[in-house]
């Protein structure tokens, strides 16, 4: 039997179209809903928001970097200048590939693989976003011209014209003034990134280090409209940055120049100081560099030169430099012996070249192998006696010892602002303990007191114990900044002043110290003739390698650069300081026959006028003397 046939139910299909039809519009007027409330959040509820983004697409705030201050010498030749430079800039969210943008420059420029290379290291260094890059300074007419045709190659490129720091001494104030440089990605962590923005430079080293809040100075700004492309269309305000100050320096050109020429290619160091100021007027550390490289950018083959060289053009000897200061401390020793009672100007010692302690055979020589015979304190410093000083060194002891060189600035940083400097050492039975583990031995005692053994002193902590000498104790940090921004820096934590029990005791080491050039017997006597006034002073060799027991110095058996160093230290004139001078020379073996010239050379350039006579405001009046004390 065949199946019935199903009729269509109108009624079912109907209801079912109803349903459907209800579903859909439903699901059209919630969708509707939706659309016009996110368009009303959007136009309505974040209408500022929006606009604001708008606005900031075509309205930018650009930063206006300030002008960095000038630094002068004393007299006021410029030494830190700022030169106008057309500098090619790189923007990396502008450019897209930046790094077929920067193959592109090489090709345009024709420039070599090592521009390519030093021109990524600087595009991949720390930045802020849209910020452009200098990637090549100081372009020159031709340059700026194949950029402009080719700048539809160059997306994200511009040519920015700006100032650099540029220093036109070079070579002579390079270790005193130091170098800007680009900030890395170390330094742009610890700046303020508002103040430095648009700034690619700070202060690497020198002045230019420890005042850079002060050279810095403060951002300004300026807000401009843009088209599509970045382009600036108009000024819409502007806010004037606030330029940095500008230092005068305590250095005097000539003097430097005439301290340079002392030391006639010679690696070495000298300070000159002002006793009664402090101020710092020549600080040489020779071989030198040229700073202005640094400035834009040194290849890395013109930085591995002077890095690799064995002369170290790079190390600051001044204020890093650490060298056995040798006899130059024989003054400070005895000022030591004098105010601790052991010794008096007329206590003697007899020399037969060398020096034992009590039941030991082990002899500790005096330079002179044959002996000064009696020696008292006057000659002990003119001869710059050994034995003297080993016995004077063994009744003081380690511990007042280290406390009398202390008060010298011996193992401390005695500049005020002076960055780079170390401490130095001057050791004690605490040090060696924590150092070594070891106790101090009586025999380490009598080398420091001939300034041998572990001490370590900078030039400059020679210079600075020298001028208080000078100055019979009075401390004053010896800085190279004589203003700031027409302020005067002050020290807000001198050290305190040398005070002896007697001040009179100052008297027996200070002649001393003139008989070591004006004396019968003393060691740069020679020198001391020479002068057209009288000149305090004292000569040191150290060792830059030990000599065994019972052996002697043979310079012909002994490496140039493994040769004794040549120290000399000196005051004048003796009567009235004007000038305290301390000089190192690497390897130059004689204290007296090296380096004492050197220094006199410095004091005549400062105190000597164009006819060789001493100038009218350093002529001393006839000063007094102690009773007992004759010149």
């Amino acid at each position: 039997m065949p199946a019935p046939i199903r009729l269509k139910d109108h009624e079912v299909d109907t209801r079912l179209i109803r349903g459907r039809l209800l579903v859909g519009a439903v699901a059209v007027i919630l969708l509707t809903l939706l659309l016009v409330s996110r368009m009303y959040y959007l136009q309505v509820v974040q209408f500022e928001h929006h606009s604001t983004l708008a606005e900031n697409n075509r309205i930018h705030v650009q930063s206006l970097p300030p002008t960095r201050g000038m630094i002068y010498d004393r007299n006021g030749v410029v030494v830190a200048d700022n030169r106008a430079s057309f500098s090619l800039t790189l923007t990396r969210e502008r450019a897209g590939d930046w790094e077929t943008v920067l193959d592109s420059i090489i090709e345009v420029l024709e420039l070599d693989a090592d521009s390519r290379e030093l021109f990524e290291k600087r595009i991949r260094q720390g930045r802020r976003p849209f910020e452009p890059v200098p990637v090549m300074f100081e372009l020159t007419e031709e340059q700026i011209a194949r950029v402009a045709v080719n700048q539809f190659r160059l997306p994200g490129v511009e040519v920015a014209a700006s100032l650099v720091r540029y220093y036109p001494q070079k070579e002579h104030f390079a270790h005193s003034v130091g170098y800007v440089g680009r900030i890395n990605e170390g330094e742009l962590k610890k700046l303020d990134a508002v103040n430095y923005s648009g700034t690619h430079h700070i202060g690497k080293t020198g002045i230019e280090r420890f005042y850079e809040d002060e050279l810095h100075g403060q951002v300004g700004y300026e807000e401009v409209e843009t088209n599509a492309r970045g382009r600036v269309l108009r000024v819409l305000k502007r806010v004037e940055p606030i330029s940095g100050e500008d230092i005068y320096l305590t250095l005097d050109i000539a003097l430097q120049e005439a301290a340079e020429a002392a030391l006639d290619g010679r690696r070495g160091a000298i300070v000159a100081i002002e006793p009664n100021t402090g101020e710092v007027l020549a600080m040489v550390s020779q071989p030198s560099f040229d700073p202005n490289p640094f400035v834009t950018g040194i290849s890395f083959k013109a930085y591995g030169e002077l890095r690799d060289s064995l002369d170290q053009p790079l190390f600051n000897r001044v204020l890093r430099g650490l060298y056995p200061p040798g006899s130059t401390i024989k003054p400070m020793v005895a000022i030591a012996g004098l105010d601790a009672g052991v010794i008096t100007p007329s206590t003697r010692v007899f020399d037969p070249g060398f020096y034992q302690l009590p039941n030991n055979k082990h002899k500790y020589r005096n330079w002179n192998r044959y002996g000064d015979g009696w020696v008292d304190l006057d000659l002990a410093l003119a001869r710059s006696n050994d034995t003297y000083f080993y016995d004077l060194a063994h009744k003081l002891g380690i511990d007042r010892l280290h406390d009398y060189m202390s008060r010298f600035g011996f193992g401390q940083r005695v500049s005020l602002d002076m960055f780079e400097e170390t401490a130095g050492l001057m050791p004690s039975r605490d040090w060696k303990r924590n150092r070594y583990r070891q106790s101090w031995y009586p025999g380490e005692t009598l080398i420091l007191g001939i300034g041998q053994g572990y001490m370590q002193t900078t030039p400059l902590q020679l210079a600075q114990s020298t001028a208080l000498m000078a100055s019979r104790g009075k401390w004053i940090r010896p800085h190279l900044a004589r203003s700031v921004g027409g302020v005067q820096p002050v020290d807000t934590d001198p050290p305190a002043d040398i005070v002896l029990r007697d001040q009179k005791a100052w008297e027996p080491a200070r002649l001393g110290m003139e008989h070591v050039l004006h004396g019968a017997r003393g060691t740069a006597r020679k020198v001391g003739d020479a002068a057209a006034y009288r000149i305090a002073g004292k000569s040191g060799t150290a060792q830059v390698v030990a000599i065994k027991q019972g052996e002697r110095y043979n310079r012909e058996k002994t490496q140039e650069r493994h040769r004794d160093h040549a120290l000399f230290i000196a005051y004048a004139p003796a009567e009235k300081p004007q000038i305290a001078v301390a000089v190192m020379v690497e390897n130059g073996e004689s204290g007296s026959g090296v380096a004492a010239p050197v220094a006199k050379q410095v004091l005549d350039a400062w105190l000597l006028d164009e006819e060789g006579l001493l100038k009218s405001q350093y002529r001393p009046a006839d000063s007094v003397l102690p009773v007992g004390v004759k010149r």
